[in-house]
């Protein structure tokens, strides 16, 4: 398998700690796609990837998965253990439930404030081969939805140790990845969200958080 990815970005890292949960890291090949210099959105990688996004996973078969749901279940059905995405089908409802949920109300709320506030993203409000222009209204709305998410995440968490099943799943990856990038908006974890706090750091603790 061949993954394409963005050391510095993070929706690359959702797949990125994926694989090392799987204990794939050194299994797959990677490819670095350059984002800071738009090599995203170059003849060649558009040949890869004509959303001009990363991840991509690509099988072994030449078969290329372009999302970080697509690239998910591959792993998962071609390598089970550990379940990431639930061991049956309570479990699976469960974990999709609450990625969808952490990658809406996080991870897309997070990129909704930065990419419509950061000079450095003018005219690239959303990801992909389409230029947008940023609205100002959009970003602040962006960060009013992350602290919502965060006082969620608290309150989900009071009375369970991950967010969906009895294990670390892909949610507890979604919505681990979202509370750090918010980080590049200087938004935190406010101190009196303190099961969400502890979350995190024990997220934060295994191996694939360093990936």
């Amino acid at each position: 398998m061949k993954f394409y990815d963005c050391a510095t970005a993070p929706s690359p890292r959702l797949v990125r700690m994926f694989i090392a949960e799987k204990g794939l890291t050194d299994a797959i090949e990677t490819v670095e796609v350059n984002l800071r210099e738009e090599e995203q959105l170059g003849d060649a990688f558009r040949a890869i990837n004509p959303f001009c996004t990363v991840p991509v996973l690509e099988a072994d078969d030449g078969t290329r998965f372009l999302t970080t749901q697509g690239c998910w279940r591959y792993l998962e059905e071609v390598h089970p253990d550990p379940a990431l995405l639930g061991r049956d089908a309570r479990e699976r409802a469960l974990v999709a439930d609450w990625a969808w949920r952490a990658e809406q109300d996080g991870f897309f709320a997070v990129g909704e404030a930065l990419r419509n506030t950061a000079k450095g993203l003018k005219d690239r409000a959303l990801p992909g081969p389409h230029n947008h222009a940023q609205i100002p209204e959009l970003g602040e709305r962006g960060k009013r939805r992350v602290g919502q998410f965060f006082e969620l995440l608290d309150a989900t968490l009071a009375d369970r140790d991950h967010l969906a099943g009895d294990g670390f799943s892909a949610a507890d990856i979604m919505a681990f990845v979202a509370v750090d990038f918010a980080g590049w908006l200087k938004l935190t974890l406010p101190e009196e969200a303190t099961h969400a706090r502890a979350w995190f750091e024990r997220v934060k603790a295994r191996p694939s958080a360093a990936v």
